[in-house]
C-alpha cells in the first residue's frame, strides 16, 4: 500500500465502502430486494463519510488528488473487485447470492 496521508486514507476507505454498497444495490448483481434496500439505505451514510473525508483533505490544504497513488491504494484494497460488480455480469449468468 502506498503511503497516504490520514485524510487520503479516509477517502480511500470511504470510497471503497461506497463501492461496496453500490455493488450490493446493482440489480444486475443481486437477487434479493431486501439486501438491495439495506445497501441503498447504508449508501447514504457511506456517501456522507466520503464527503467528510474529502472535506478534511480540502481543509488540510491537500488540494490535489494524486491519481496514481490513489489508484494503487484502490488496487491494494481490492477496489477493482468491487468495480467489477458495478456492471452487469459478462457471461449472462445469475449473480451469486452471497452479499458483500
Amino acid at each position: 500500500m502506498p503511503a497516504l496521508t490520514d485524510a487520503e486514507s479516509r477517502v480511500m476507505d470511504a470510497y471503497v465502502a461506497v463501492l461496496k454498497r453500490l455493488s450490493s444495490v446493482n440489480p444486475a448483481q443481486t437477487t434479493g430486494t431486501y439486501t438491495a434496500l439495506r445497501a441503498a439505505q447504508a449508501l447514504v451514510s457511506e456517501a456522507r463519510a466520503l464527503r467528510d473525508a474529502l472535506s478534511l483533505m480540502f481543509e488540510r490544504h491537500e488540494k490535489e488528488i494524486h491519481v496514481r497513488t490513489m489508484a494503487k491504494a484502490l488496487e491494494t484494497l481490492e477496489g477493482d473487485r468491487l468495480l467489477h460488480r458495478l456492471s452487469p455480469p459478462q457471461d449472462g449468468t445469475e449473480p451469486p447470492d452471497a452479499g458483500l
